[in-house]
């Protein structure tokens, strides 16, 4: 039974099986990559996108389970080729290592700051609860979250 999706504002149809997770209809139905699917249990937050505006583990969804849903991936975050804030603020500091864990992390983050634009660095900590990376310390990342929330 076919799924229709509004994906990164384009409507798409996947015609995968209804118990297929999102992350594998974004990969390989629709060759959007940029989500992670690592632990495929939920836990790691690599395969972080939005679903009608909410943060979830792609992993986790089943496709039929969001029939016309709005679905915003990492792709999206960079428009007309310029990087989102966030991004950028990324960027300069120096935070990606690896990249398996930084896509969830942006979609987390993006989320969290459309919600708490101004947010302290304890704030910004406890969003990131579910997302793990095995590179870093996260010290250069949550400098880099509180440098954009101070700057909004």
């Amino acid at each position: 039974m076919p799924t229709f999706l509004t994906i990164n504002g384009e409507e798409k149809l996947s015609t995968r099986a209804p118990m297929t997770p999102l992350i594998d209809v974004l990969r390989e139905e629709f060759q959007l990559t940029g989500a992670k699917s690592v632990c495929r249990e939920g836990f790691c937050g690599a395969c972080t996108v939005h679903v009608d505006g909410r943060a979830v583990v792609a992993c986790l969804v089943p496709v039929a389970s969001i029939p016309n849903a709005n679905v915003r991936t990492v792709e999206s975050l960079a428009e007309a080729g310029e990087l989102s804030p966030l991004q950028r603020i990324m960027e300069e500091h120096d935070v990606v290592q690896c990249g398996m864990c930084f896509p969830g992390i942006l979609m987390t983050l993006t989320r969290f700051f459309e919600e708490r634009p101004h947010a302290d660095k304890d704030e910004i900590r406890t969003a990131l609860v579910g997302n793990i990376c095995r590179c870093t310390g996260y010290e250069r990342l949550l400098d880099a979250a509180v440098a954009l929330a101070k700057a909004s």
